[in-house]
């Protein structure tokens, strides 16, 4: 079934080629066109185009699609183009000449438009849930190994005393950075854009703002011509807020590789949470954050991906949107996937408590060897040249009672602080 069929059939290679993998994808976006569907119902009950009976049957079988959408027992055949023939042969087919008023003063483009809309609203807020989960395990690892020295390095060389308190810390309030992308994503997403209909508006004296009002969003987008171009935009607002917060796990994911090597032997985690080798039997490798820091790599391309594929059109739709889902949809997926997957593998991270211990990381501390000459009177430039020369002669002695008072160093690490920026969010 097609909403556009005029009586006469196209080539079979034809359907293929422009349906694609549409109906898989659709059935992540189903219940939003039937919440939507339901919506504009009821807005063409209260102006008339619909009487209260009709309103009142198709809200029922609406209700009906909701629920085995939401578990997840609602399909699309191979018979139909896509979640909208569906929906409306349900409705037909349930109801008869009543489910055929269902498209009455609107398209499929603003169709799809809302239903994306809606699901990018609620997936967006789970991606936000998710990473709020994360930042609070970040703080609590940060708090409880505060006191954990851990080297810090500068061009992989090792550099300053740091701890398991700002690294973990450091990498939760990145998290809330990320969040502002998030935040700014759902308000693009939440506008409106029901009632565009192919993108110039329709005749009929449709009430924008009931359906706005109807379907939870702040606002509606006004101008059916914005609304039409904000596909692929609202999109592309989406890829940016997950392309940021894959930035931070991806960085993460590495240190934890790094520091999982027996070279840095910093962090280690129980055999059931790494993989073996088939020749090695000596293996514990960290698969599972290899993957989420490539998969990580690979969402950061997808706001480049979107851009490739709208960036060149005029206004209006054009068949080049349908794409968009290809893109967004699986990403969206896979930003969640990784969310769940670092967050309960981090639960079980061993920390070295005795990592400094070690020789090789006396130079960590020279710098607050020289900080302590300077506080003692000393020029900081001559106590440079002297601790300079004291390492090259090999007679440095580190005092490693170091103490580091300002605002976010390992001494303070403001995790409170950090705690109400979080709390803004929510």
């Amino acid at each position: 079934m097609k909403l556009w069929d005029k009586g006469f059939s196209t080539d079979k290679k034809i359907d293929l080629f422009t349906v694609g993998n549409d109906r898989e994808l659709d059935l992540h976006l189903a219940k939003y066109d039937i919440i939507a569907s339901k919506a504009h119902a009821k807005m063409l009950g209260k102006i008339g185009l619909l009487t209260t009976e009709e309103t009142e049957a198709l809200v029922v079988e609406l209700d009906k699609m909701i629920a085995k959408a939401e578990e997840g027992t609602f399909t699309i055949e191979d018979n139909f183009e896509d979640m909208h023939s569906k929906i409306e042969f349900q409705l037909t087919l349930a109801l008869g000449d009543t489910g055929k008023k269902i498209h009455t003063a609107r398209s499929r483009n603003d169709q799809v438009l809302v239903a994306m809309h809606l699901y990018l609203k609620d997936e967006l807020t789970e991606i936000k849930a998710q990473t709020k989960t994360l930042f609070d395990l970040l703080l609590n690892l940060a708090d409880k190994y505060k006191r954990v020295l851990l080297p810090g390095y500068t061009h992989l060389q090792i550099a300053m005393p740091s701890s398991f308190g700002l690294w973990f810390s450091a990498y939760a309030e990145s998290l809330i950075d990320d969040l502002y992308f998030i935040e700014a994503a759902y308000k693009v997403a939440d506008q409106n854009p029901l009632g565009s209909a192919a993108g110039y508006g329709s005749s009929f004296p449709i009430d924008r703002s009931h359906t706005t009002e109807e379907m939870g969003f702040e606002t509606m987008k006004f101008n059916v011509v914005a609304a039409q171009m904000s596909r692929g935009k609202v999109e592309k607002a989406t890829a940016f807020g997950i392309a940021n917060i894959a930035a931070t796990l991806s960085k993460l994911s590495m240190d934890i590789c790094l520091y999982m090597s027996q070279n840095f032997d910093f962090i280690s985690f129980p055999d059931e949470l790494t993989t073996g080798s088939s020749i090695m039997p000596h293996k514990k490798n960290p698969d599972v954050f290899e993957l989420i820091r490539a998969k990580c790599n690979k969402l950061q391309a997808v706001p480049n991906q979107l851009t490739l594929v709208i960036n060149n059109l005029p206004s209006g739709y054009h068949r080049d949107l349908q794409l968009v889902k290809e893109i967004i949809v699986p990403a969206i997926q896979d930003m969640k996937a990784c969310l769940e997957i670092l967050t309960f593998s981090l639960r079980e991270i061993r920390v070295n408590e005795n990592i400094i211990e070690d020789p090789k990381y006396d130079y960590l501390f020279s710098v607050d060897t020289l900080n302590e000459l300077v506080q003692e009177g000393m020029p900081f430039r001559d106590a440079y040249k002297q601790m300079g020369q004291e390492i090259q002669a090999g007679t440095f002695s580190p005092k490693r009672n170091i103490k580091h008072s300002h605002e976010g160093s390992l001494g303070n690490l403001c995790l409170e602080e950090i705690k109400k920026k979080m709390a803004l969010l929510f």
